[in-house]
């Protein structure tokens, strides 16, 4: 399970941020997920729980901001959210375009307790 992978590697870096931090705890994690980053949502949040287990993570809540996919067209120069069924410009249709915006999972924030303590 690809998602798995992905909330091992997220539950290693909140870790270090609770390192750097001296938290004891986190209480949320805050993720930025483009409609184009390959990630199943549900099933991310299934994996979630069995990575974080035995860490300071293993409470926290995800929050998720959704990124919408975002499209340069190579012909017409415009910038646009691509079609539905293939990326074709949102303005005059072609399919030369380029994927500038949507791709992202990335850590927004994280919100600890105990930080700072000791």
């Amino acid at each position: 399970m690809h998602e798995l992978s992905l909330a091992t590697a997220l539950v290693e870096q909140v870790e270090r941020v609770c390192e750097a931090e001296r938290a004891t705890a986190v209480e949320a994690i805050r993720l930025r997920l483009g409609a184009l980053a390959g990630v199943n949502r549900e099933a991310f949040e299934f994996a979630f729980p069995l990575a974080a287990e035995g860490t300071r993570a293993e409470h926290a809540k995800l929050e998720f901001e959704v990124a919408p996919a975002e499209i340069v067209c190579d012909d017409c120069g415009r910038r646009t959210t691509p079609g539905k069924i293939f990326l074709t410009c949102g303005a005059c249709d072609s399919h030369r375009v380029r994927v500038t915006a949507g791709r992202e999972f990335e850590i927004v924030s994280v919100e600890v307790i105990g930080a700072g303590e000791g």
